[in-house]
């Protein structure tokens, strides 16, 4: 199993299992074959009304998407590039994700240049209305050579966080403590508002370390974020600060921050 963020793949049309067959489907949307050779579909989840599910960091209320494309021909490198997402707000609990609906734009390398690409294997992602379940859709579809442009897929790639300079950030440093667990992570962001609500997704470039939900405040042009970080297997570890992500959802717009060094 590969995490949704390592992600590749779907199916032209797939429904999930028994209990949840009414409630989600998958779709691949076979896309086009750009002239650097790398194919750019997307997987296209549907959902019933008020249903939702969640993007490639959910969020300590959500869960984790997960795919196996080990089926697949022809593919040699997967890269998602995820939508902007929402947050949620459900008896005090947070999470982050997509309702009714999920285009998610998928940039493909093929092994052999020329060659059509064919994925094939299993997508595992909960999905949440008044509880949250889990579903599991498989998919397996070839896709063309043509190079015909999706406007569906075009606009999902369009639909994303602002880097950090278009959002006109300036200085960011993190100081980085020991804890009783594992780190402390406290971050001072330079940057205008993304909106009235403010919220920030914190990830490490390592799968094996967990992020706890991060505290963010605001005061004039200056955002500081607060959170934990504990290693799977409760060890000491070191953190990469080039491989630090933050992402502050705003009800604006949001903001995609890489890398976060030493004040």
């Amino acid at each position: 199993m590969f995490s949704l963020a390592a992600l590749g793949l779907s199916a032209p049309l797939a429904t999930a299992q028994s209990g949840t067959q009414q409630v989600v489907a998958l779709e691949v949307l076979p896309g086009w074959r750009s002239a650097d050779g790398t194919h750019v579909a997307a997987l296209k989840i549907n959902l019933a009304p008020g249903w939702k599910t969640y993007w490639r960091a959910p969020g300590d209320a959500g869960i984790p998407p997960l795919i196996d494309w080990s089926g697949s021909e022809n593919l040699a490198k997967i890269m998602p590039v995820w939508p902007t997402p929402l947050v949620f707000s459900q008896n005090g609990m947070t999470s982050v994700g997509y309702k009714d609906q999920l285009i998610l734009p998928i940039v493909l390398t093929p092994n052999e240049q020329g060659q059509p690409i064919a994925l094939s294997g299993q997508l595992q992602i909960g999905i949440c209305k008044d509880v949250c379940v889990p579903a599991d859709l498989g998919f397996d579809a070839a896709l063309p050579l043509e190079q015909l442009r999706d406007t569906t897929i075009s606009a999902a790639l369009k639909d994303q966080p602002y880097t950090a300079q278009m959002a006109g950030v300036g200085r960011v440093s993190c100081d980085i403590s020991l804890s009783e667990d594992g780190l402390t992570l406290s971050a001072s962001v330079q940057m205008p508002p993304a909106g009235v609500h403010e919220y920030t997704v914190v990830e490490t470039s390592d799968p094996d370390i967990w992020v706890a939900e991060a505290e963010t405040q605001r005061s004039g042009d200056t955002l500081t974020i607060r959170t934990e970080l504990i290693h799977m297997t409760q060890e000491s570890f070191a953190l990469d600060r080039s491989g630090l992500r933050l992402t502050v959802l705003g009800s604006d717009h949001a903001v995609d921050i890489q890398g976060c060094p030493a004040d």
